[in-house]
């Protein structure tokens, strides 16, 4: 099983432009976010798919390999959907360049869901951690999800679900981090499936794969890092590196 990671890196980002480019602590974030994922050792190869010449340029001067991206795309899985038509890999693990605490137990854990799936029926992975204060779980860039028995997801909503009618209830909410793990043909075939209305309604890209029916497994970790999205993110992120 040949296990690839793709790190897409957009330059211009809507809610933080250039952010993947800003300095933590000696590099910059997709530097960081590169360095540790290759530190993992749990990959064939690492690759950024970048539209930017200047990432390029950090990327390769790091020692990493860039695929770069030729015209704009909607998400990040359509960009490395279209740059993994070019690599030979059966795993594709998709790490958002603005995770640079990233670790390998996370990683790992999603890698083990495909070795551990002999009759191949689960389509992707991804982890979820749980919330643990109102405000988090009420703020709409974190991303709740709801799973069944088996901890195939159910929804991904940006409200926080399940609603508690009965507040004697006690229920854990769950954050969607998004790093997926998809088998190839699952990843390639996700361009060519139109956006369904609750993906254009929440802008999550998660939920076109659960319109189509693709089942999508995921993996509980209690490690959370810190994604940077915004410049608040980014000051958290230097006060917190080692």
């Amino acid at each position: 099983m040949k296990i690839v990671a793709m790190i897409p890196a957009r330059y211009a980002a809507s809610r933080f432009p250039a952010k993947l480019m800003q300095d933590l602590n000696g590099a910059p974030v997709i530097v960081r976010t590169l360095e540790a994922t290759m530190n993992t050792d749990l990959f064939d190869k690492v690759y950024v798919v970048t539209d930017s010449d200047l990432i390029e340029k950090v990327v390769t001067e790091a020692g990493g390999t860039v695929i770069k991206s030729t015209q704009e795309y909607e998400c990040g899985s359509d960009r490395i959907a279209a740059a993994a038509q070019t690599i030979e890999a059966d795993i594709i693990i998709n790490v958002q360049g603005d995770e640079p605490f990233i670790e390998k137990e996370s990683l790992k854990s999603l890698i083990d869901v495909f070795k551990e799936d002999s009759a191949k029926e689960i389509d992707l992975a991804s982890l979820m951690h749980p919330l643990k204060d109102q405000d988090s779980i009420e703020n709409p860039n974190n991303v709740k999800v709801i799973v069944d028995q088996q901890s195939n997801a159910l929804y991904f909503s940006r409200a926080p679900i399940p609603y508690l009618r009965d507040q004697d209830q006690s229920i854990t909410y769950y954050k969607h981090k998004g790093i997926y793990a998809f088998r190839k043909e699952a990843l390639l075939e996700f361009p060519q499936l139109q956006m369904g209305p609750l993906e254009a309604a929440e802008k999550i890209e998660a939920i076109r794969y659960l319109e189509y029916g693709k089942k999508i497994k995921m993996v509980h970790t209690d490690q959370d890092g810190i994604g940077i999205d915004t410049l608040e993110d980014l000051v958290k992120a230097r006060n917190n590196w080692k």
